[in-house]
């Protein structure tokens, strides 16, 4: 999908549209789905926050692959060795931060996530990507966080061998509160959004 094709909706709707919860709630959720598609969305690197319980919370920018709009879900690929696994496994609870400066918008999400470092669905995903040059990001034989003694071995060496399926897993975001919040020169406005399956019931909120 093209940059232009994909640009925020919200730009061009008439601000009064959003008085209705309802169309705003799934308006979200289109954007969200264009951000998974579209590098150049501003929602496509959300910071995602999970729980440490050494060191308590823990934020780190995230890329947004895949969103299903119908079971309300976001997919995020990472290194099945990376720190933030081990706190989801220990602790589901997590939460996503959408920011976006062209609309003035923040969505701010909340769930669990379920950890997926084999089966069908991450063997299929890993297919489409082992030869592309995002592989080499679940490649490296150190895993994320490793201490190194120079900087140049901090960076990735590429690697022409592609391992099975290397240390790739995936995220499963399953959302259940939404938070949004838009800023504008003639006021801020927000809502807040329960998940029940495909409904989306909102309540507006002070900003």
């Amino acid at each position: 999908m093209s940059t232009a094709a994909s640009g925020s909706e919200a730009r061009q709707a008439p601000q009064e549209e959003f008085d209705d919860l309802g169309v705003l709630g799934e308006r979200l959720w289109r954007e969200l789905g264009r951000a998974a598609q579209d590098r150049h969305h501003e929602w496509r690197q959300p910071v995602l926050a999970t729980l440490c319980p050494d060191e308590g919370p823990q934020a780190r920018t995230v890329v947004l692959r895949e969103v299903d709009v119908s079971s309300r879900m976001l997919l995020i690929y990472t290194d099945a060795r990376s720190p933030k696994v081990a706190q989801l496994q220990a602790d589901p609870r997590a939460s996503l931060v959408c920011w976006s400066r062209a609309t003035g918008w923040q969505l701010r999400l909340a769930g669990r996530i379920e950890v997926r470092a084999d089966g069908l669905d991450v063997t299929s995903r890993w297919a489409l990507m082992r030869h592309t040059r995002s592989a080499q990001d679940y490649l490296s034989p150190r895993p994320p966080g490793a201490v190194v003694d120079a900087a140049e071995r901090a960076q990735v060496t590429p690697i022409t061998t592609v391992a099975p399926r290397a240390h790739f897993a995936v995220l499963r975001f399953q959302v259940e509160r939404m938070d949004w919040l838009a800023l504008g020169p003639g006021g801020h406005r927000r809502a807040r959004f329960e998940v029940s399956g495909a409904e989306l019931p909102g309540q507006w909120c002070c900003p």
